[in-house]
């Protein structure tokens, strides 16, 4: 890697260890994760992030990088938990963290928006020229002037959208267009995995009321103004991962497979993106595996999703720098938990000076919090971990006779094998569609006897390929169909 004409910039394997970024171990270690990267005035900016910002966190904050490969950290920075990006064009600045970035790279800070932590912004559906939303993890909607910098609290979410009492928000991502916001809130946790309910959806605002698409964990939305205007948005339930689609008006579902059960917690997502890294091309990464997907749905429909790699990376954010794909992280993170004491007494949190601070590891074989960067080329995502994974359209799921399953995702893979059963006391035929075309042009496959009670399971021919696959069952039920791809 050549940063100039003249000086060469150690790497391995696309990673520069002196662009190593690292926390403090006192009063306690925690998270350094990189929250938001975006290439703006000349050089590329990035902001990391801490669990908790309560005392924690020393030596994070926001950074640039030069042509050089040099890296500095901005006077202005202030330490918390940021993961949001945007460009505002309207008034030409870099939205990242609490931060304004004016195309000569000056800073301005948010005063307000320095203590709470910053999943995502969106361009604002009534006063798109003059005001920017913030999203935080906890479910606080606020919008903010970026010429004034006031800020005017609009919506607590976790009231507006009913999130049950007592389940922790982990809103994710955001994004403004047709009219419409669309927040993603990824709360999971085992209750949800044994039939439970603790908070994750996918909801929209459209500037007068809020509608909630999707009780099920989701994690980012994003798409371009042009070129369709599709919004994408990704999650995931026990079956599955989720790919919900608005085209033409209305939204579509479709299910993606799992390259891993790394990511099934609310916790192990850690921010998974939809990003356009080449001239109108999206990478999206989702549940473990990187996708190239278009961002054009004609009639609605989606057939441009193609699984790249898998991969076992915690990768927050990603961009295009200086004609280099450009990955974030969140690495080694002991995951500490704070506890404050003074004789015995308990404190509260802004009572405790530091000396009286410790942590408990949840990791205690993290050492020094760190994360960096990675940089190639996006074809260089081929030659990670060959695409596989598994789920399918039902996990014991009650389905209705006759109704067709969500489409799931076929191509790309190249062996594959279908396990059907389901509890109906008599024989139950499922047919098996493909949609080759990926235009929504459904064909019959093949029809496939399960007994009663019974189990069924088939192999498609090695390289046999569709875009997506579906299945109706002939009886009411509780069924599964579950593919693995190898």
């Amino acid at each position: 890697m050549i940063a100039d004409n003249s000086l060469p910039v150690f790497n391995i394997g696309g990673v520069v260890p002196a662009l190593n970024l690292s926390a403090s171990l006192t009063p306690v270690r925690t998270e350094c994760g990189i929250g938001a990267l975006m290439p703006w005035a000349n050089r590329l900016w990035l902001i990391t992030y801490v669990a908790h910002k309560a005392n924690s966190g020393r030596g994070t904050g926001l950074y640039e990088i030069n042509e050089r490969f040099e890296l500095h950290k901005r006077p202005e920075s202030v330490v918390g938990t940021y993961a949001n990006r945007l460009i505002h064009a309207p008034s030409n600045q870099l939205v990242i963290g609490p931060h304004l970035v004016d195309v000569e790279g000056n800073v301005r800070t948010i005063p307000a928006m320095v203590e709470h932590r910053l999943a995502a912004s969106a361009e604002h559906l009534s006063d798109p020229l003059n005001k920017v939303y913030f999203l935080t993890m906890e479910g606080d909607l606020f919008e903010v002037d970026v010429h004034t910098l006031e800020a005017a609290h609009l919506f607590d979410l976790v009231k507006v959208l009913e999130i049950p009492h007592g389940c922790q928000p982990h809103f994710k991502g955001a994004h403004a267009s047709n009219g419409r916001l669309v927040v993603a809130n990824n709360t999971y946790y085992e209750q949800d995995f044994e039939g439970g309910y603790t908070g994750g959806l996918l909801a929209e605002w459209n500037g007068q009321r809020w509608s909630v698409l999707e009780r099920a964990p989701f994690m980012d939305a994003w798409g371009r103004k042009s070129l369709g205007n599709t919004i994408f948005a990704t999650g995931w339930d026990r079956a599955s991962a989720i790919l919900k689609v608005f085209s033409h008006g209305q939204w579509s579902t479709y299910r993606l497979p799992k390259a891993s059960h790394t990511f099934e917690h609310y916790w192990q997502t850690e921010w998974t993106r939809l990003r356009e890294v080449e001239h109108e091309r999206i990478l999206m990464d989702c549940f473990g595996m990187f996708y190239e997907l278009s961002p054009v749905a004609y009639s609605g429909k989606v057939w441009g999703v193609r699984p790249i790699s898998t991969h076992l990376r915690v990768v927050p954010d990603f961009c295009t720098w200086r004609g280099c794909l450009v990955l974030g992280s969140n690495q080694v993170s002991p995951g500490t938990e704070l506890h404050w004491w003074k004789d015995d007494l308990t404190l509260e949190h802004d009572e405790a000076p530091e000396e009286h601070i410790y942590g408990i590891d949840n990791n205690n074989l993290a050492g020094e919090t760190q994360s960096n960067l990675w940089f190639g080329k996006l074809d260089d995502l081929w030659s990670f971990g060959k695409p596989a994974g598994w789920g399918g359209p039902w996990w014991e799921t009650p389905v209705k006779a006759g109704v067709a399953s969500d489409p799931y995702l076929m191509t790309g893979f190249e062996h594959k094998v279908l396990h059907l059963y389901h509890d109906c006391a008599v024989t139950a035929s499922f047919t098996v569609e493909v949609d080759v075309l990926g235009n929504g042009a459904w064909k019959t496959y093949a029809q496939l006897e399960v007994p009663a009670g019974g189990y069924l399971h088939h192999e498609f021919p090695t390289g046999f390929s569709a875009h997506w696959v579906r299945l109706t069952s002939s009886h009411d039920c509780q069924a599964t169909g579950y593919l693995y791809y190898t």
